[in-house]
């Protein structure tokens, strides 16, 4: 099932969203709650539909919900993961902190727990969005980091391209891993907190807790890992926070 908005008096968003949970009420709603807003949706009601669509026609951002029948919301992902950094927001029941952390290190950009309001995911779907759009524009918001190419030691960003290598290795990283390690690599050395880094990557009081800072840095490290065993340039300062160092 794929539904576009129509076009109406809103301009302020152009963004395509994907929308993919088996419970059609939370389609409808979610569905009319962005189109007001200026969205255009896409809505599926199971994962393996999603899936050819979310990869033949990617969307800006998708929303999956995890339980579903047939292919659940983390295999989704990370059969997406394969081949795109297309921003993903998760659905969890509040029980589910083993989904939300799995969700975290498959890639999710962020989750959010049901039940939810629409005006908490209007907020970070804006979020993620806004980011992803800094990212590709080369536009900056935080005046201390800088959208010029970032070389420390074996690490090279270029934040105008989303583009990461190590050891002249390309690692995929989402927006949201991108703009952690982009506060941590613009000043070598120097020891940022959770909320310092939370604050680089989910702007405009958009709330996440210390856990899922962890599990961003927890995930980049893997990533980095993949391409160089002995990774270590992130360390961990317990009850402080992180530094990235490359001697």
């Amino acid at each position: 099932m794929d539904n576009s908005a129509a076009e109406s008096g809103h301009t302020s968003d152009e963004s395509v969203i994907a929308l993919v949970d088996d419970d059609r009420n939370i389609l409808t709603s979610v569905s009319i709650a962005l189109q007001a807003e200026g969205f255009t949706t896409r809505v599926y009601s199971d994962g393996e539909t999603a899936l050819k669509a979310l990869l033949e026609n990617p969307p800006d951002l998708a929303v999956f919900d995890i339980k579903m029948p047939k292919m659940d919301g983390l295999e989704l992902l990370r059969r997406v993961r394969r081949e795109s950094v297309l921003p993903v927001i998760f659905l969890t029941s509040k029980d589910d902190e083993r989904d939300e952390e799995i969700g975290l290190e498959l890639g999710a950009d962020d989750y959010i727990a049901k039940p939810f309001s629409l005006r908490l995911l209007l907020a970070r779907i804006r979020a993620i969005l806004r980011r992803a759009d800094h990212i590709n524009s080369g536009e900056q918001g935080d005046p201390d980091q800088s959208q010029t190419i970032i070389a420390r030691g074996r690490l090279y960003m270029d934040p105008s391209r989303h583009h990461v290598t190590w050891n002249e290795q390309p690692v995929s990283l989402t927006v949201t891993e991108f703009l952690i390690l982009e506060a941590l690599a613009g000043r070598p050395g120097v020891i940022k907190s959770r909320n310092q880094l939370m604050d680089a990557a989910y702007p405009d009081d958009v709330f996440v807790d210390d856990r899922t800072v962890d599990s961003h840095i927890k995930r980049m490290r893997r990533k980095f890992r993949q391409v160089d065993g002995e990774f270590d340039a992130i360390d961990t300062l317990y009850g402080a926070g992180y530094s990235f160092t490359d001697g």
